[in-house]
């Protein structure tokens, strides 16, 4: 989903400015397919028409 555990053990949601190629570390180079590297995760999540990383990951 689109949460990340922090140093502390804390989950939290992925920000809307985080950038795809931080993204495409933990998730694969095929992430977000066809976006800059430099393109931040809000921008595609809009694009996509979806409201979460957890959903976009899952319309593959």
């Amino acid at each position: 989903d689109g949460r990340m555990q922090d140093q502390n053990g804390e989950i939290r949601q992925k920000r809307s400015d985080t950038k795809v190629e931080t993204l495409r570390k933990t998730y694969g180079d095929d992430f977000a397919k066809g976006y800059r590297s430099d393109a931040q995760l809000g921008t595609v999540l809009k694009r996509e028409g979806v409201d979460s990383l957890d959903q976009l990951l899952k319309k593959k």
